[in-house]
């Protein structure tokens, strides 16, 4: 059984050595643990950094290209160096390592497909109150829309089992946290959290300038994820909101006509009736055309995992 841990990192030459470290060689019912350094085009010695502290496997990009691809760049070749599981950290210090049992645990024991830790944003003192209360209020939502309970959506200290690194994708090239959890449950994936413990704070963030900017592109990301394996309802309910809204503008028009003389006096209802009716009726027939595409989406998805076992059977894994 190898557990690869892979740490994508951004100028952290200083926070690294700290990084690996922490994580541990020997972990309960797992044979071999190997690190693997993403460095995403940095501009110090990162990569260098991280061969002299013992990591077994460095990539490295010639400029930056964001975390998203590092982290699916870390997936690509974990899955390629045989990894049975896959423990993603940050390389800003802010997980402790000796958590990684924890993490793989529920994996080991057959519960779980993918283990995200739970930080317990509520108890950390250098997070603000407004930013606690947008971290719970950001995993319910997220928690929602994929249908799990997921606690600390934006945790980054996770495991993944080898089926489950096989079927998720990633599409972002900022935080792949909320697209992954949203994804995995609409593949029905078994996702649990369990407790970790976190680092005193190093630096600030460089995913995001301000809580704000996090919030948004969280937010335009989970929307998206979401919509692509929801459009059909979406585009429905948005349908026959307005399909609605345009029917009882109709009837309006309809009770001006026959039961009073100011029938002419409204007939800008009967013109934006009309639009509303057309456009609830386009907009359920977009929500099938997008539905269809999706299930194309998932036969094409369920060929490239075929394709990704094949080109990875010489590691001796089905």
């Amino acid at each position: 059984m190898k557990l690869i841990v892979q740490i994508p990192c951004f100028d952290e030459e200083q926070t690294l050595p700290a990084v690996i470290r922490d994580i541990p060689r020997q972990v309960p019912g797992i044979d071999q643990v190997e690190i693997l350094v993403i460095d995403d085009g940095s501009n110090d010695l990162t990569s260098a950094v991280a061969r002299e502290c013992g990591a077994d496997h460095v990539i490295r990009f010639a400029h930056n290209r964001g975390l998203g691809q590092a982290f699916k760049a870390g997936f690509d070749e974990c899955l390629r160096l045989g990894a049975d599981i896959i423990v993603n950290t940050d390389g800003d210090n802010q997980y402790y390592g000796g958590d990684i049992d924890k993490l793989v645990a529920p994996i080991l024991d057959g519960q779980a497909d993918m283990v995200i830790g739970d930080r317990q944003t509520q108890a950390i003192a250098h997070f603000s109150a407004l930013k606690r209360y947008l971290q719970g209020l950001g995993s319910r939502v997220i928690g929602r829309l994929a249908g799990l309970q997921v606690p600390d959506v934006a945790s980054g200290f996770r495991a993944f089992s080898r089926e489950c690194a096989l079927q998720l994708s990633t599409f972002t090239n900022f935080d792949h946290t909320a697209e992954h959890v949203i994804e995995a449950g609409y593949k029905n994936l078994a996702v649990t959290s369990v407790a970790i413990r976190t680092n005193p704070k190093t630096r600030e963030s460089r995913l995001f300038s301000n809580i704000g900017k996090f919030v948004f592109k969280s937010g335009e990301i989970s929307l998206r994820t979401y919509a692509r394996y929801a459009a059909l309802k979406i585009f429905s309910l948005c349908g026959i909101l307005t399909f609605v809204a345009g029917f009882g503008l109709g009837v309006r028009f309809l009770y001006f006509l026959f039961f009073t003389d100011e029938g002419m006096l409204h007939v800008q209802s009967l013109i934006l009736a009309a639009i509303l009716l057309l456009a609830g009726f386009q907009m359920f027939l977009t929500g099938v055309i997008a539905d269809l595409i999706a299930t194309n989406r998932d036969l094409l998805e369920d060929a490239l995992q075929r394709v990704k076992k094949l080109e990875l059977r010489d590691t001796g894994k089905k």
